[in-house]
Protein backbone atom coordinates (compact mmCIF):
# COMPACT_ATOMS: atom_id res chain seq x y z
CA UNK A 1 0.00 0.00 0.00
CA UNK A 2 1.71 3.14 0.15
CA UNK A 3 4.14 5.77 2.42
CA UNK A 4 6.28 8.07 1.14
CA UNK A 5 8.34 8.63 4.21
CA UNK A 6 9.72 11.69 6.08
CA UNK A 7 11.92 13.32 3.10
CA UNK A 8 15.62 12.13 2.31
CA UNK A 9 18.00 14.05 4.64
CA UNK A 10 20.74 11.88 6.62
CA UNK A 11 20.90 7.94 5.77
CA UNK A 12 17.73 7.88 3.05
CA UNK A 13 15.17 8.87 1.48
CA UNK A 14 11.97 7.49 2.50
CA UNK A 15 8.64 9.00 1.60
CA UNK A 16 5.80 6.88 2.40
CA UNK A 17 4.52 3.54 1.87
CA UNK A 18 1.60 3.17 3.52
CA UNK A 19 2.12 -0.60 3.98
CA UNK A 20 4.03 -0.86 6.85
CA UNK A 21 3.49 -4.56 7.29
CA UNK A 22 3.11 -7.56 4.97
CA UNK A 23 -0.40 -8.25 5.29
CA UNK A 24 -1.76 -11.88 3.79
CA UNK A 25 -4.97 -11.91 4.33
CA UNK A 26 -4.58 -8.40 1.87
CA UNK A 27 -2.80 -8.47 -1.51
CA UNK A 28 -4.22 -6.01 -3.94
CA UNK A 29 -1.49 -5.51 -5.98
CA UNK A 30 -2.55 -8.51 -8.13
CA UNK A 31 -5.75 -7.03 -8.75
CA UNK A 32 -6.78 -5.09 -11.97
CA UNK A 33 -9.67 -3.23 -12.84
CA UNK A 34 -10.83 -4.72 -16.24
CA UNK A 35 -14.66 -5.29 -14.62
CA UNK A 36 -15.33 -1.90 -13.61
CA UNK A 37 -17.62 0.38 -16.32
CA UNK A 38 -17.44 3.46 -14.67
CA UNK A 39 -14.00 4.39 -13.50
CA UNK A 40 -12.89 7.35 -10.87
CA UNK A 41 -10.23 9.48 -11.94
CA UNK A 42 -7.69 7.02 -9.78
CA UNK A 43 -8.85 4.22 -11.37
CA UNK A 44 -8.68 5.70 -15.05
CA UNK A 45 -5.13 7.03 -13.97
CA UNK A 46 -4.42 3.51 -13.26
CA UNK A 47 -6.31 1.90 -16.13
CA UNK A 48 -3.91 4.70 -18.54
CA UNK A 49 -0.59 3.21 -16.70
CA UNK A 50 -1.71 -0.50 -17.67
CA UNK A 51 -2.95 -2.03 -14.31
CA UNK A 52 -5.15 -4.75 -16.54
CA UNK A 53 -2.16 -6.15 -17.57
CA UNK A 54 -0.72 -6.56 -13.92
CA UNK A 55 -2.37 -9.86 -13.20
CA UNK A 56 0.13 -11.09 -15.89
CA UNK A 57 2.59 -9.77 -14.02
CA UNK A 58 5.47 -13.02 -12.63
CA UNK A 59 7.82 -10.45 -11.49
CA UNK A 60 9.22 -6.96 -11.82
CA UNK A 61 12.64 -5.96 -11.51
CA UNK A 62 14.18 -2.37 -10.75
CA UNK A 63 17.05 -0.25 -9.47
CA UNK A 64 16.01 2.68 -7.73
CA UNK A 65 18.55 5.54 -8.15
CA UNK A 66 18.66 8.82 -5.94
CA UNK A 67 21.30 11.43 -7.08
CA UNK A 68 21.78 14.37 -4.75
CA UNK A 69 24.41 17.27 -4.97
CA UNK A 70 26.33 15.45 -2.60
CA UNK A 71 25.31 11.77 -2.33
CA UNK A 72 24.08 8.93 -4.36
CA UNK A 73 21.87 6.02 -3.93
CA UNK A 74 21.30 3.34 -5.28
CA UNK A 75 19.00 -0.09 -4.66
CA UNK A 76 18.11 -3.22 -6.43
CA UNK A 77 14.80 -5.32 -6.32
CA UNK A 78 13.44 -8.07 -7.53
CA UNK A 79 10.07 -9.24 -6.72
CA UNK A 80 7.55 -11.37 -7.64
CA UNK A 81 3.79 -9.84 -6.57
CA UNK A 82 2.08 -13.51 -7.31
CA UNK A 83 3.70 -14.80 -4.32
CA UNK A 84 5.29 -11.79 -2.63
CA UNK A 85 8.93 -12.63 -2.70
CA UNK A 86 11.18 -10.28 -2.37
CA UNK A 87 15.22 -10.06 -2.97
CA UNK A 88 16.26 -6.72 -1.80
CA UNK A 89 19.68 -5.96 -3.17
CA UNK A 90 22.05 -2.44 -2.02
CA UNK A 91 25.83 -1.78 -0.90
CA UNK A 92 26.73 -5.68 -1.36
CA UNK A 93 23.96 -7.35 0.78
CA UNK A 94 21.49 -9.27 -0.56
CA UNK A 95 18.34 -10.57 1.07
CA UNK A 96 15.92 -12.56 0.54
CA UNK A 97 11.92 -12.73 2.02
CA UNK A 98 8.63 -13.64 1.78
CA UNK A 99 6.11 -10.63 2.79
CA UNK A 100 3.71 -13.18 4.12
CA UNK A 101 5.90 -14.04 6.52
CA UNK A 102 6.62 -12.56 9.42
CA UNK A 103 10.31 -10.65 9.39
CA UNK A 104 13.33 -10.68 11.25
CA UNK A 105 14.71 -6.76 11.90
CA UNK A 106 17.41 -7.07 8.98
CA UNK A 107 13.89 -7.92 6.21
CA UNK A 108 11.62 -5.27 7.83
CA UNK A 109 14.42 -2.70 7.35
CA UNK A 110 14.93 -4.32 3.46
CA UNK A 111 11.08 -4.31 3.43
CA UNK A 112 10.57 -0.54 4.25
CA UNK A 113 12.91 0.76 1.49
CA UNK A 114 11.16 -1.91 -0.71
CA UNK A 115 7.41 -0.41 -0.13
CA UNK A 116 9.15 3.02 -0.44
CA UNK A 117 10.73 2.50 -3.94
CA UNK A 118 7.83 0.65 -5.21
CA UNK A 119 5.76 3.57 -4.42
CA UNK A 120 8.09 5.84 -6.46
CA UNK A 121 7.37 3.40 -9.65
CA UNK A 122 3.86 2.26 -9.11
CA UNK A 123 2.09 5.23 -7.82
CA UNK A 124 -0.60 5.26 -10.62
CA UNK A 125 -1.09 1.72 -9.23
CA UNK A 126 -1.28 2.45 -5.37
CA UNK A 127 -4.22 4.84 -6.39
CA UNK A 128 -6.20 1.66 -5.87
CA UNK A 129 -4.17 -0.93 -4.43
CA UNK A 130 -3.97 1.04 -1.10
CA UNK A 131 -7.49 1.43 1.17
CA UNK A 132 -9.22 4.02 2.96
CA UNK A 133 -7.64 6.91 0.60
CA UNK A 134 -9.51 10.39 0.48
CA UNK A 135 -9.63 12.27 -2.86
CA UNK A 136 -10.61 15.93 -3.71
CA UNK A 137 -10.22 16.74 -7.46
CA UNK A 138 -9.38 20.05 -9.91
CA UNK A 139 -9.71 20.83 -13.27
CA UNK A 140 -7.40 22.81 -15.01
CA UNK A 141 -4.83 24.22 -12.38
CA UNK A 142 -1.34 25.75 -12.87
CA UNK A 143 1.29 22.79 -12.05
CA UNK A 144 4.40 24.01 -10.10
CA UNK A 145 7.23 23.07 -11.83
CA UNK A 146 5.66 23.41 -15.69
CA UNK A 147 2.98 26.14 -15.02
CA UNK A 148 1.29 23.95 -17.51
CA UNK A 149 -2.61 23.96 -16.89
CA UNK A 150 -3.33 20.19 -16.01
CA UNK A 151 -5.96 18.20 -13.89
CA UNK A 152 -5.11 18.11 -10.29
CA UNK A 153 -5.66 14.76 -8.17
CA UNK A 154 -5.03 14.86 -4.43
CA UNK A 155 -5.43 11.70 -2.17
CA UNK A 156 -4.70 12.03 1.48
CA UNK A 157 -3.56 8.71 3.23
CA UNK A 158 -5.34 7.66 6.79
CA UNK A 159 -4.43 9.22 10.26
CA UNK A 160 -3.59 6.37 11.40
CA UNK A 161 -1.23 2.58 9.83
CA UNK A 162 1.43 2.63 8.00
CA UNK A 163 5.13 4.90 8.61
CA UNK A 164 3.96 8.09 8.13
CA UNK A 165 0.24 7.97 8.26
CA UNK A 166 -1.97 11.25 7.46
CA UNK A 167 0.35 12.31 4.24
CA UNK A 168 -1.01 13.50 1.02
CA UNK A 169 -0.06 13.60 -2.56
CA UNK A 170 -1.05 15.45 -5.25
CA UNK A 171 -0.92 14.32 -8.57
CA UNK A 172 -0.94 16.94 -11.57
CA UNK A 173 -2.15 14.98 -14.65
CA UNK A 174 -2.83 15.41 -18.42
CA UNK A 175 -6.24 14.82 -20.52
CA UNK A 176 -5.05 11.20 -20.99
CA UNK A 177 -4.37 10.69 -17.25
CA UNK A 178 -0.87 10.81 -17.65
CA UNK A 179 1.00 12.11 -14.46
CA UNK A 180 3.38 14.65 -15.28
CA UNK A 181 4.36 16.30 -11.64
CA UNK A 182 3.31 15.30 -8.09
CA UNK A 183 3.80 17.01 -4.83
CA UNK A 184 3.90 15.14 -1.67
CA UNK A 185 3.00 16.76 1.17
CA UNK A 186 4.27 15.49 4.61
CA UNK A 187 1.03 14.95 7.12
CA UNK A 188 -1.22 16.86 4.52
CA UNK A 189 0.41 20.17 5.64
CA UNK A 190 -0.34 22.96 3.36
CA UNK A 191 3.02 23.59 2.27
CA UNK A 192 4.71 20.76 -0.27
CA UNK A 193 7.74 18.26 0.94
CA UNK A 194 8.98 17.53 -2.06
CA UNK A 195 7.73 18.51 -5.91
CA UNK A 196 9.43 16.50 -8.54
CA UNK A 197 8.21 15.98 -12.81
CA UNK A 198 7.51 12.69 -13.91
CA UNK A 199 9.75 12.09 -17.07
CA UNK A 200 10.54 9.42 -19.74
CA UNK A 201 7.59 7.07 -19.66
CA UNK A 202 8.66 3.71 -21.12
CA UNK A 203 6.35 0.84 -21.63
CA UNK A 204 7.22 -3.02 -20.21
CA UNK A 205 5.02 -5.75 -21.40
CA UNK A 206 1.87 -3.27 -21.96
CA UNK A 207 2.62 -1.70 -18.23
CA UNK A 208 4.01 2.03 -18.82
CA UNK A 209 6.17 3.27 -16.09
CA UNK A 210 7.54 6.51 -15.63
CA UNK A 211 11.83 6.50 -15.25
CA UNK A 212 12.58 9.81 -14.30
CA UNK A 213 11.71 12.67 -11.20
CA UNK A 214 13.39 15.79 -10.98
CA UNK A 215 12.51 19.06 -8.47
CA UNK A 216 12.63 22.42 -10.05
CA UNK A 217 16.32 23.05 -9.03
CA UNK A 218 17.48 19.74 -10.76
CA UNK A 219 19.75 19.30 -7.13
CA UNK A 220 17.02 16.58 -7.03
CA UNK A 221 17.59 13.38 -9.45
CA UNK A 222 15.27 10.41 -9.01
CA UNK A 223 15.35 7.63 -11.63
CA UNK A 224 14.97 3.62 -12.31
CA UNK A 225 17.39 1.58 -14.23
CA UNK A 226 17.26 -2.51 -15.20
CA UNK A 227 13.59 -2.01 -15.17
CA UNK A 228 12.06 -5.33 -16.75
CA UNK A 229 8.90 -7.34 -16.86
CA UNK A 230 8.29 -10.57 -16.47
Amino acid sequence: MRKIFSILLISTLFLGCKDAKPNPENTPETDSIENVTTLSTAQSIAKAYGIDQWSKVEELNFTFNLELPNRRLERSYRWKPKTNEVTYMASGDTIQYNRMNALDSLQMAADQRFINDKYWLLAPFQLVWDENLTFTEQSQVIAPISKDSLHLLTAVYPNVGGYTPGDAYDFYYNDDYIIKEWAYRAGNQQEPSLITTWEDIQEYSEVKLTQGRKDSTQNFHLHFTNLSIH
